[in-house]
């Protein structure tokens, strides 16, 4: 009965300590999630949002000015 109590208290801190390594694991994968979004969402909000400003800058550029 003893040595019964004592594997269920070995399992139990087995598991525990698996669950723990889990934990951490995907808290660092929720981290490059995080990152993740950040840097896609800089890569193609922040495009769309500088294009009214770029555009009819170069616009004025490749134009060819209407007095020729």
């Amino acid at each position: 009965m003893e040595k019964d109590i004592q594997d269920l208290v070995r399992k139990i801190g087995e598991l525990e300590s698996k669950i723990n390594a889990i934990y951490v694991s995907s808290e660092k994968m929720r981290k490059y999630f995080l990152w993740t979004l950040i840097v896609t969402l800089v890569v193609v909000v922040g495009p769309l949002l500088l294009l009214p400003l770029v555009i009819p800058a170069f616009l004025q550029s490749v134009t060819i000015p209407v007095g020729f």
